[in-house]
């Protein structure tokens, strides 16, 4: 039995001395180890069921809800939302102006920009309503856009178009080139 704890105790210096050894061979920089690690198709941020809130001096701009999240680092860094996105637009008392919904949307960070694609759905406080296929937020700008076919549906008239230019909350748009309206009588 003593010569086995004097072997056991042997095992454990032996393998200290190895890894003394072995550790100062191993000095790599952070950026190196991240380059043979990252692998450039996977995202080093994933995320479902995602709310994101922004406030700026203490209040509420806006909140982000969404699916399930992709964020890329690199030159130009984006973030991906999948299955459903949608923003809520607050004013200064926390009541919500305007809302956009799609099914997916992308963020180009140095660009402060939004695209928003598919079944894309904008309605502002007054229960106007915009459907589109792709929608542009410029956010440096307080701009939104499109060129695509647009509908705008209010309480008095439904309006179709080719492009269109609007504020954030979407209370001033102009249609680019309009197709038709109808109006509706009560």
């Amino acid at each position: 039995m003593k010569h086995f704890k004097q072997f056991g105790i042997f095992s454990f210096f032996a393998g200290a001395i190895l890894i003394i050894a072995i550790c100062p061979s191993c000095k790599n920089k952070v950026e190196e180890v991240k380059e043979v690690t990252a692998s450039p198709q996977d995202p080093p941020e994933t995320g479902k069921g995602i709310e994101f809130i922004y406030s700026d001096s203490a209040k509420v701009k806006f909140k982000l809800t969404a699916g399930r999240l992709e964020r890329k680092d690199g030159d130009n860094p984006v973030t991906e939302f999948f299955d459903g996105v949608k923003i809520i637009f607050y004013d200064s008392d926390m009541k919500p102006e305007s809302e956009i919904q799609a099914e997916y949307a992308i963020h180009y960070e140095k660009e402060e920009k939004m695209v928003a694609k598919n079944k894309v759905i904008v309605v502002n406080v007054k229960g106007d309503q915009l459907n589109t296929e792709k929608l542009t937020w410029d956010q440096q700008k307080h701009l939104v856009y499109t060129d695509l076919f647009v509908k705008i549906t209010t309480a008095e008239e439904t309006l179709y178009g080719d492009g269109l230019e609007s504020n954030e909350d979407f209370s001033k748009y102009k249609i680019k080139r309009i197709k038709g309206t109808i109006n509706r009588k009560e």
